[in-house]
Formats: C-alpha cells, structure tokens, sequence
C-alpha cells in the first residue's frame, strides 16, 4: 500500500495578499506600496525620467530682441541702457539713422529700431577664441587678451571721438545740444530749438536783454535762448559748462526747462 502522501497547505503568496487587499478597495494605498519594493521598480522610474522631455540650455531665451518698438517717452538713451547696447544711444542711431533722420531726439511711437545684435551661431565666443589660437599658436594668452583689449579701447575712443565732433556754429551747437539731451531723456527736436533760438536771439549766443522785467530785477535774459540765470542755474544738464552765455549749455538748459514746464521745447512758440 502506497504511502500516503502529505498535503501540506499552500502558503498564500505576500503579492497575491497585496492583491486581495486591492481587490477589496485599497488598492490605492496596497498596489504602490508593493510595486515600490520590486525589482523592477527602480528601473521603470528611471526609464520613465529618461524619456521625460529636456530642454536644452541653448532653448533660455537670454538674447536681446534684433528690433524694438518705440513707446511714448522713449529715447535712444534710455532704450541703450534698457538693453545695454554696445557703443550706447550713438551705436543706435547709427544704425538705425535712415529709419530716424537727422535728429536723434525725434522718435516717434510706433517706430521699429534694430538693436544691431548678433546670434550665437554668427558671433560665437568660443569660435573667436579658437580662431585666435589657430592663427598664432606660439602667442601667449596674455597677449591675446592685451592685444584685444587695446583693439576695444582704440575702438571706442574712436567712436566717442567722432560722436563729439561739431562744427562751432549755429547747426553744431543745436546738433551737440541734442545728443545731451538724448543721454539725458530730454525731448526736443532740432526744429523746435532752431525755431525759438531765432525769436530769442536771432542766433547771438552774446544776446542779452536788459530792459524787460527780469532785467529791472537783477537777473537779465541772455544767450541763444534768453534764460536768466536763476532757470540757468536750476535746469542745468551734467556735463555742459556752467557759462549760462555757452551755447550748448544754455541751449541744452532751456530745453531742459521747457520740457519740465511745457513737455518740450517744440511745444514753445513764443515768450515762456
């Protein structure tokens, strides 16, 4: 007679409990918990971040836009600075002279201006860097960076010089006023200085008045735009000579005057 054989009774699998306890309604908290404790979970996890979409450094928009849209109270100065233009408001306008005409400080709203920028892929530094080095390879690298230091600073004296050459005149003196008042945010156009200076002075920059009110009490008119000495002193722009008889100076202060009272020069059309 054969032996029996013994039955042992089968030990329910830890997985398939979990299971069961799914089935009856907790299987938000059961089937996390065991999936997180396999084998094969941490591999699954770190699949699923492989493939999660990654955006790439060059994607950060970091670059200043090619154009720019004037808004009302703009200037070439404060537009410069906003987006730190190299060579500031000059290298602005220079770029953009056939868009804004001759006058600098008459920007209208709604006109577009390059900022003259250049991408990644046209001006990359690394590239610069490489090319320096292929082409004298015996250079040091101290002498690179002297030698392009020297190139950026006879640049910019270059350009400072040409932005500061007027002619002593008429149109030199309004001309050199209103690049003041562009770094200032001083509105004002050519027309409207030329207009008033012609009223005021006929364009004696030695005019004085000394029969009016002003000159009845101790403060008379002078220069090309006939302000007293008091306005002078007060609406005096940095930078300009502090002879109230200089023509920039005084021309540059009236503006500035004009501007706080009148919103600008160009809207004076007569004594103010």
């Amino acid at each position: 007679m054969a032996s029996k054989a013994k039955h042992r009774r089968p030990k329910n699998n830890p997985v398939a409990r979990g299971l069961v306890t799914a089935g009856t309604g907790g299987a938000v908290l059961a089937f996390p918990l065991l999936a997180a404790t396999t084998a094969e979970a941490a591999p699954a996890h770190t699949a699923a971040t492989a493939k999660l979409p990654m955006a790439p450094a060059a994607a950060v928009q970091t670059d200043i836009p090619a154009t720019y849209s004037v808004v009302w109270g703009d200037s070439l100065s404060k537009i410069a600075d906003a987006y730190s233009i190299s060579g500031g408001w000059q290298k602005l306008y220079e770029d953009n002279r056939d868009a804004i005409g001759g006058n600098p400080s008459l920007i209208h709203p709604g006109l577009t201006l390059t900022l003259g920028t250049e991408s990644a892929s046209e001006a990359p530094a690394d590239s610069t860097a490489d090319e320096s080095a292929t082409t004298d390879e015996t250079a040091p690298a101290d002498e690179t960076a002297t030698t392009d230091e020297t190139a950026s600073a006879d640049t910019g004296a270059a350009t400072q010089t040409t932005a500061q050459t007027y002619t002593d005149d008429l149109d030199g003196w309004i001309r050199e006023s209103l690049d003041v008042m562009a770094q200032h945010g001083i509105p004002g156009s050519y027309e409207g200085i030329y207009r008033n200076i012609m009223r005021e002075s006929s364009g004696n920059p030695a005019a004085i008045n000394n029969w009016d009110s002003n000159a009845a009490a101790g403060t008379p008119s002078k220069g090309l735009l006939q302000v007293i000495d008091p306005t002078f002193q007060a609406y005096h722009v940095p930078g300009t000579s502090t002879d109230s008889y200089d023509p920039v100076a005084n021309i540059t202060a009236a503006s500035n005057y004009a501007a706080d009272r009148y919103g600008s020069i160009d809207n004076v059309n007569g004594p103010y």
